[in-house]
């Protein structure tokens, strides 16, 4: 089942994410999170936050990201306000990218990717990777594809991808903002988005399903 929730019995046992949440920084006010570990990587999806390691001030602005050392609580602050996606869980040295992304409809939506027969309202490409990926949607919704399957999903939810595996977001209801995290990286080690008539025949682990 690749679409899930933090802590969700869904959650697929080869994911490499385990638990993931938003964090609410208010104006002024501090934020104490005690590490979960055994990772942790922070994403800043609203404002600008201070996060203080071990007396140091990590400055973290909108679609920022930044590790925590194991074993290290966070102290977060903010001027004006901010939110961060929190993700832990267990991967590599070497990963692939992690940032925001936005899909919203389009008059004359494209896809640049892998031929796809679904219906399509949003510009995306039908893509795979040398890693798992994960998208977690914390506004609006839509249908997102992953291994030719159609899911509806919205706030909360985690699409999970395994390694050379394909999907796409090719329908939105209402523009979607998410978290993508390309965790461990195998095999050719290639990053950014893959297709089989540019990069070769994807090679999906059947094992990441």
């Amino acid at each position: 089942m690749p679409v899930f929730r933090s802590g969700d019995p869904n959650t697929p046992v080869w994911s490499e994410l385990k638990f993931f949440e938003i964090l609410d920084v208010l104006p002024g006010q501090k934020c104490t999170v005690p590490f979960r570990g055994p990772k942790e990587r922070y994403v800043c999806i609203k404002g600008e936050v201070s996060a203080f390691i071990n007396g140091q001030e990590n400055v973290v602005k909108q679609y920022g990201v930044l590790d925590i050392p194991a074993d290290a609580d966070v102290i977060f602050s903010s001027e004006q306000g901010g939110s961060v996606m929190r993700l832990c869980g267990d991967w590599g040295e070497e990963t692939g990218a992690t940032g925001v992304f936005p899909v919203w409809k389009n008059d004359n939506p494209q896809n640049i990717g892998d031929p796809a027969d679904y219906s399509r309202n949003a510009s995306f490409d039908n893509h795979y990777h040398d890693c798992d990926e994960y998208w977690i949607i914390y506004s609006g919704s839509g249908r997102a594809v992953s291994e030719g399957i159609i899911y509806e999903v919205g706030v909360g939810d985690c699409i999970a991808t395994g390694r050379g595996h394909h999907h796409d977001f090719p329908f939105v209801y209402e523009d979607v903002s998410a978290v993508f995290f390309e965790t461990t990286l195998v095999g050719q080690k290639r990053l950014g988005h893959l297709w089989n008539h540019t990069h070769g025949p994807a090679e999906p682990d059947m094992e990441r399903v």
